[in-house]
């Protein structure tokens, strides 16, 4: 009787972490908000001083009077390199003489002190607070201390291809004004981003770097056309929040309530195979909801209202949550802590954030085994209900014996599906569409449980293939993969299976491949291992059923409207949780 080595089921989002390297870092479309040594560029020719002004400005000389250097100190977390900064810089502009002045989010979310320069005059400090934001129109509203500002007023007219613009602003951290020159080239631009979504973008090729956000653009009267939020100066692209529909935005925000808006400061992220896709936090607005649920800088936000987000590299999914809820609505999220290894679920504006698993400390730098890895040789069959040490095996088969198994049709008819145990090996067909087969072992029940298997592709088609556990009457849980690449986990209660996360890995070999599964039921938590690697953990509380604590366990194969279906399943393991 031939034995398998079985793979170790080891935690990798340690290894993952390197994932850092592109949290942010790589696009050239960047949000402009630190400091950064000074550069030498193409700027309008400023005069090196003009008269005091009050009230509207209205001609292109006195635009500096009514634009902002901003300094906001607190704690940010950059993604790249997982610092933690004291603080950033961007630009603003004022609007009303009393001292209200636009920005960006991203320039002052998550900031407690900030720092206002008027004009490029260092020699006078102003304090502010924040009015308002709008995380996802990326606007932010503060009330400058003082009065008597010149402003800047609204342009009224057309945005039109060609017009001529200038970004106006503070960047790289200088306190000195610049001012470059541009013509609009599209009207109306994608505004989805890694760090906003926009619904009214403004595109133009006036050069702008970091620290020119929160800005105006600015016609040749002076007369604010957008609010300058991203730039690309490889492509000479720069965009700007058109005015149309920041000034509406703008106008709430002054009067204290939050547009589109949780409190973070933040950015879609992922690694290379996708096992790792979120939002990631530089930054929690002290008093927002994302505060109150207990996010900290740092985190990644990985499901917002039970819906993975971020999957396609922006925060377009993200806002649109946002924008079809309340603010005082109860949202589930769910975190990524990186900091601390730990998985965490709560509510906005309900429960608080806990932690509802842990992949191990990220300071170690290597890897560390996972809570039910197991080793060694797995024999024809073998049972032990007594095993107590972990990764102590249950019970394991090569599928010599078949006797004390049973299945259950979930789907579909019987006509619909062949078995057969045979060389140590057992294999599926599925042969008609809709047909879902179930294979427990009778003889015991399990609490906590490490399930893995080996199961090799022999058909064409796609299969969904899987483990479950706590199988009774009340419902079960269970991972079902696909040879295509993707993966799910799901709760029932009996009679319909729910959805508690799905994802994609390239873990997953794809086509007629083998791949080995673990699925470890512990506690209030389920976590899905491919092929040797963490890939998912998540809470049975995210589940809308009652909570599943024992029953009996096994592997499934299912189709949908692809047949037929041909997989073989080399062994089949319990194993006790480390």
């Amino acid at each position: 009787m031939r034995s398998k080595n079985k793979v170790a089921f080891v935690f990798a989002l340690l290894l993952l972490l390197s994932l850092a390297c592109r949290l942010g870092g790589t696009s050239s479309d960047q949000p402009s908000s630190s400091p950064a040594p000074q550069t030498t560029e193409q700027m309008i020719p400023q005069p090196t001083a003009t008269a005091a002004v009050s009230g509207a400005i209205d001609n292109l000389e006195n635009v500096r009077q009514a634009v902002v250097q901003i300094e906001a100190v607190g704690v940010f977390v950059d993604p790249e390199f997982g610092e933690t900064l004291q603080g950033g810089a961007g630009s603003g502009f004022i609007i009303d003489p009393s001292g209200i002045a636009v920005t960006n989010n991203h320039v002052v979310s998550g900031g407690t002190v900030f720092r206002v320069y008027v004009g490029g005059d260092t020699s006078k400090t102003y304090n502010a607070r924040v009015l308002g934001y709008s995380e996802c129109s990326d606007l932010a509203v503060i009330d400058i201390e003082g009065d008597g500002f010149p402003y800047l007023k609204w342009y009224e007219g057309s945005i039109k291809v060609g017009m001529d613009i200038y970004v106006a602003g503070f960047p790289l951290g200088d306190p000195n004004f610049t001012l470059t020159k541009g013509i609009i080239s599209k009207e109306k631009a994608d505004g989805k981003s890694s760090f906003s979504s926009v619904e009214s973008v403004v595109e133009y090729d006036a050069t702008s770097n970091p620290g020119n956000s929160g800005g105006p653009v600015v016609t040749s009267n002076g007369e604010v056309v957008a609010v300058h939020y991203m730039g690309n100066r490889q492509t000479r692209q720069a965009f700007g929040i058109a005015g149309n529909l920041a000034r509406n935005i703008v106008e709430t925000l002054r009067n204290g309530e939050n547009v589109d808006s949780i409190g973070v400061n933040g950015t879609a992220v992922s690694n290379d195979d996708q096992t790792i896709v979120g939002v990631w936090a530089y930054s929690i607005q002290p008093g927002s909801a994302a505060d109150k649920a207990g996010l900290k800088p740092g985190d990644i936000i990985t499901r917002l209202g039970n819906v993975p987000v971020a999957t396609d590299g922006t925060l377009y999914d993200y806002c649109d949550i946002i924008r079809s809820h309340s603010p005082t609505e109860t949202l589930p999220v769910e975190v990524l802590r990186l900091s601390t290894g730990e998985l965490l679920s709560g509510q906005l504006n309900g429960r608080a954030l806990e932690v509802v698993s842990t992949f191990g400390s990220p300071t170690t730098g290597g890897e560390t085994p996972s809570a039910g890895s197991t080793s060694g040789s797995v024999p024809g069959t073998t049972v032990n209900p007594n095993a107590s040490q972990p990764g102590e095996y249950y019970y394991t088969t090569e599928f010599e014996d078949m006797s004390d198994w049973q299945y259950v049709l979930m789907k579909g008819k019987e006509s619909g599906f062949t078995q057969e145990a045979r060389n140590g090996k057992f294999r599926v067909d599925i042969l008609e569409p809709n047909t879902w087969v179930y294979f427990f072992n009778t003889n015991f029940t399990y609490q906590d449980v490490q399930l893995d298997t080996l199961v090799e592709n022999l058909g064409q088609n796609t299969n969904y293939t899987g483990l479950f556990c706590r199988y009774s009457n009340d419902g079960w849980y269970e991972a079902n993969i696909l040879n295509t690449g993707e993966w799910y986990i799901f709760a029932s209660d009996g009679n319909r299976l729910e959805l508690m996360f799905s994802g994609a890995s390239k873990l997953i070999n794809t086509g007629k491949k083998t791949n080995s599964y673990t699925f470890v039921c512990k506690g209030d938590t389920l976590t899905l291992g491919i092929n040797g690697v963490e890939v998912k953990t998540v809470s049975t509380k995210l589940s809308p059923f009652m909570p599943l604590r024992e029953g009996e366990v096994g592997f499934f194969v299912a189709s949908e409207n692809v047949y037929p279906l041909r997989v073989e399943f080399d062994w089949f393991t319990a194993s006790v949780v480390y």
